[in-house]
């Protein structure tokens, strides 16, 4: 009897076991989801405050870096960057009008953002037009402005000068750096300086220093300007007047009126000349008719009476 009981009472403990065994297991498997989630949420979390430290821009600027960087570069070509060029041309051009072409040239430098600079106009030996003028043209419209000047006429002569100087630029600059630096420390020695004989001393020292600045400042302003501005320096003469006998062989009409011309010349010779001899003509005449009207009549009487005493009686 005491045996049954204890054999019926034992095996019940297994199950409460196995049960508990796999409720352990769950509860660990649920941390360990939990544990995965928290992570990933911190990392979310993590990369959400980079973003919203980076600023609103930084996903939109490393998309456009991708995209629209990739698109402009595709649709303009690239630009010279920190490189300094002075560029200069001069155009001789032959004209019709001068006045007109000159017009015209300043018309086109003030539309492209240029100004006009020095002019001067005279006449040559022959008595035709002549005008140069210099001109500023941005770098942009250079070569456009150059094109338009050189079809306003007759190209004569072209010449175009390109000349780096990036190398001048980025020294002068540096130098401008440094001596507002040194400027600046002579000063601060100045305001610190107790005795007399050092701040007349620091004060030669500041004027120098200044005097060596205001130059690197005026260099940089040249440069900036030639840099900035293209010159373009246009001379404009005059069309020289064609004559018909250049250009065509004479004909029928040229030949007579030429044979006209010549006998007119010849008429005006032959009258120049009896208009000469004119005034010798009209006294050899009276001469010759004093001669006829009383010397002549005379003389035969003359040998008539001369003759008759000695005739034989």
């Amino acid at each position: 009897m005491n045996t049954s009981c204890t054999t019926r009472t034992r095996p019940r403990p297994r199950p409460a076991r196995a049960l508990a065994a796999l409720l352990l297991m769950a509860a660990l498997a649920l941390a360990g989801c939990s544990g995965a989630g928290d992570s990933g949420d911190s990392g979310d979390g993590d990369k959400r405050a980079a973003d919203i430290k980076a600023g609103p821009d930084a996903g939109g600027a490393a998309a456009d870096g991708r995209s629209g960087g990739e698109a402009s570069s595709a649709k303009k070509p690239p630009k010279l960057t920190g490189v300094h060029i002075i560029r200069t041309a001069a155009l001789s051009v032959r004209v019709k009008d001068v006045p007109d072409a000159l017009d015209r040239a300043r018309t086109v430098t003030e539309d492209a953002g240029g100004i006009v600079g020095s002019e001067t106009t005279d006449r040559d030996g022959d008595g035709r037009e002549r005008s140069r003028v210099t001109l500023r043209v941005p770098q942009d419209a250079y070569e456009d402005v150059l094109d338009q000047l050189a079809g306003s006429g007759r190209l004569l002569e072209r010449n175009i000068t390109a000349k780096d100087v990036t190398d001048q630029v980025v020294d002068v600059d540096s130098r401008i750096a440094t001596q507002r630096a040194s400027v600046a420390r002579v000063r601060e020695l100045m305001d610190r300086a107790t005795k007399l004989s050092d701040v007349v001393t620091l004060e030669g020292e500041l004027s120098n220093r200044q005097s060596e600045l205001e130059s690197l400042l005026a260099r940089q302003s040249s440069l900036k300007d030639r840099t900035t501005l293209a010159t373009i320096t246009l001379k404009l003469s005059e069309t020289p007047a064609k004559s018909g006998s250049d250009d065509d062989d004479p004909g029928f009409l040229d030949a007579l009126s030429g044979g006209w011309a010549a006998f007119v010349t010849a008429l005006e010779w032959v009258a120049m000349a009896l208009a000469a001899v004119l005034p010798f003509a009209a006294v050899a005449g009276l001469f010759v008719f004093l001669w006829l009207r009383f010397v002549r009549p005379r003389r035969p009487r003359r040998a008539d009476g001369q003759d008759r005493p000695g005739q034989p009686t």
